[in-house]
């Protein structure tokens, strides 16, 4: 059973979780690479391209992201909600595209831990038609830790 996603709110027909990743970098390094909503395909592979279609990076910003051919989506428009480089959270929200994944926010926290960096992504997203809660939060898990998995592995060679 997935659990539930620290700072948001799950609403009806949605579902929600968190998934924690450890890398062995620094906060700085990690956010280096999380913090750049104009290249979330550095580290998301399941990402073919982005490019801003509406500000510079800060919060407001909209991109517009194509998926990799093989997944069950094309595109996704996406909106900068929060960046905060002191406290080091990040988070977007899907404003639409073509996917699966109406109403997906998330929210990344990173927290320093000695020689490691601990990074709390936490998700809502609507539980599309004719699937489950658990089907569609596995799904989704899936894909986050597989993001946090390449983002660790990035991180940990800027500093090798």
């Amino acid at each position: 059973m997935p659990c539930s996603p620290v700072d948001q709110r799950i609403g009806p027909n949605q579902c929600g979780s968190t998934v924690v990743q450890t890398v062995r970098a620094p906060i700085s390094a990690v956010w280096s690479v999380l913090r750049r909503f104009d290249n979330p395909q550095a580290y998301k592979h399941f990402l073919k391209s982005c490019h801003l279609i509406l500000g510079h990076g800060d919060v407001g910003t909209l991109r517009h992201v194509q998926v990799v051919s093989g997944l069950p989506a094309a595109s996704s428009t996406e909106r900068l909600e929060i960046l905060d480089d002191r406290s080091y959270v990040f988070g977007f929200r899907v404003v639409g595209g073509e996917h699966r994944l109406a109403n997906y926010s998330s929210v990344t926290r990173l927290y320093q831990d000695a020689d490691t960096t601990l990074v709390v992504e936490s998700y809502v997203v609507d539980v599309p038609e004719g699937n489950s809660d658990d089907d569609t939060c596995a799904f989704v898990d899936t894909i986050v830790k597989c993001n946090l998995q390449s983002l660790a592995r990035i991180a940990e060679k800027l500093v090798t």
